[in-house]
C-alpha cells in the first residue's frame, strides 16, 4: 500500500489562538517520513502593504515523549 502522506503537510486555522503572537495556522508536515510541527503567521509587509505567510517549523514530539508537568510530578510523589 502506497504511503500517500509522504512528503506533504496541512495547515488548520489556530481557533485556540491565546495571545498574538500565536500562531494563526497549525498543523503536521512530513519529510521523509519524518514528523513536524508546521505554524504559519499571516503578515503584511512594510513596503507595499502585501500579505504573506511566515512559517515556523520543529520537530515533532508526541505528548507521553514530552516532559511530565508540574502536576503529574505530585501526584507521583509517594507522600
Amino acid at each position: 500500500m502506497e504511503n500517500n502522506t509522504m512528503n506533504k503537510g496541512t495547515l488548520f486555522a489556530n481557533d485556540k489562538k491565546g495571545n498574538d503572537k500565536a500562531p494563526d495556522y497549525k498543523g503536521k508536515l512530513d519529510v521523509n517520513g519524518k514528523t513536524y510541527n508546521l505554524s504559519g503567521w499571516v503578515n503584511t509587509s512594510k513596503q507595499n502593504g502585501t500579505k504573506y505567510l511566515s512559517l515556523s517549523i520543529n520537530e515533532f514530539t508526541p505528548k507521553e515523549a514530552q516532559a511530565p508537568s508540574k502536576k503529574q510530578v505530585e501526584d507521583d510523589l509517594p507522600f
